[in-house]
């Protein structure tokens, strides 16, 4: 169980990390991924960056030995 919570952690870390760049490319800006502003702070919600992200890491893990 930890394990898991270790590993989501250290993901949401590097994604937020990466995320400058990987604006540029396009992630972070598809149609489900939801930004707003409450109380003069702003949120962002990647719901669809994070599936094609998962996605994308699912693929290359099923095509490594």
């Amino acid at each position: 169980m930890i394990r898991w919570f270790l590993t989501i952690f250290v993901a949401l870390i590097v994604f937020s990390a990466l995320l400058p760049w990987l604006e540029k490319l396009g992630v972070g800006r598809l149609p489900g991924d939801v930004r707003f502003t409450l109380f003069g702070r702003k949120f962002f919600l990647p719901f669809a960056s994070t599936i094609l992200l998962s996605l994308l890491v699912f693929v290359v893990a099923r095509l490594l030995p």
